[in-house]
């Protein structure tokens, strides 16, 4: 069986990119921390994080090459104390969103374990452009 590619439809020009990116997002599927995403409004996003545990010193979010970036580290504490059952990860991790041209990270706030991100899309004005064929002598 044959891998289809974007490169095998003609009309599709210039989405090498996304076909990685497609690749790239599947490999990360991993379910911790659970998330939701919701549209907030007809241009705008909030990605929701389950972050119990968590202070606002644990975790880091960035923007990198289109991609929101949020990483949780938290401190080991445990020295000195006895667990009975531990049940209860205190474990880091990094969840990646893929970000669309235009799409901007806005705020971000944490309360009640829940690490609300809201993010905004930015319409670029429609723009028609002529393009004047050359005549050949």
């Amino acid at each position: 069986m044959t891998k289809l590619t974007l490169g095998a439809y003609p009309h599709l020009l210039g989405f090498e990119d996304l076909e990685r990116l497609l690749e790239r997002t599947a490999k990360h599927a991993e379910g911790y921390p659970p998330f939701n995403i919701e549209q907030t409004s007809a241009e705008s996003y909030r990605i929701t994080l389950a972050v119990a545990g968590f202070a606002e010193d644990d975790l880091a979010i960035t923007v990198e090459d289109n991609q929101l970036v949020i990483r949780g580290r938290q401190t080991d504490d445990t020295e000195g104390r006895v667990f009975l059952h531990r049940g209860i990860a205190a474990r880091q991790f990094q969840r990646s969103f893929v970000l669309a041209d235009g799409v901007e990270v806005g705020e971000a706030r944490l309360e009640s374990g829940l690490l609300h991100v809201d993010l905004a899309r930015k319409r670029p004005d429609t723009v028609v452009q002529t393009i004047r064929i050359k005549r050949s002598v």
